[in-house]
């Protein structure tokens, strides 16, 4: 299983899961929310389920610096990226099993497909600006 909850301490973790060319699956939550904490087991089994991909858990207060202004509507989102491309970022309904059809269905495209639909619209464009190897080499440049 790939699994991590992301703090500062393993941030190469994450970083080497977006080199490798996994699909990376990143919750955006909080510790105070009680629906995230419910979810959290239902991620991590999930996770459990999909060894092939990486699942990383990111408390957006804890990691606000990793997390930045990435505009968090409601709990869970969830951002679903292989290497540069995110191909989703939004509020998922709290049980997985949409988001699982969602990434397998990500998962049959090929890299043209997804980067093609990655700037089809304004709101798949911007999805971009929430690539979190960018945001990790961000943080690295300023420390």
């Amino acid at each position: 299983m790939s699994y991590q909850i992301f703090s500062d301490s393993n941030r190469e973790e994450l970083a080497a899961a977006l080199r490798s060319g996994k699909w990376v699956v990143a919750c955006l939550c909080a510790g105070w929310c009680g629906s995230c904490r419910e979810y959290g087991v239902n991620f991590a089994a999930w996770a459990e389920r999909s060894p092939e991909h990486h699942f990383v858990w990111i408390d957006i207060e804890d990691q606000a610096d990793l997390v930045g202004d990435l505009d968090i509507d409601n709990f869970p989102t969830l951002l679903m990226q292989q290497g540069s491309t995110v191909s989703f970022f939004g509020t998922m309904e709290p049980d997985t099993r949409q988001s699982e059809r969602l990434l397998q269905a990500l998962t049959t495209k090929t890299g043209e497909e997804l980067a093609r639909e990655a700037h089809s619209s304004d709101e798949r464009r911007s999805w971009q600006e929430c690539d979190l190897q960018k945001r990790l080499n961000a943080l690295s440049d300023a420390g």
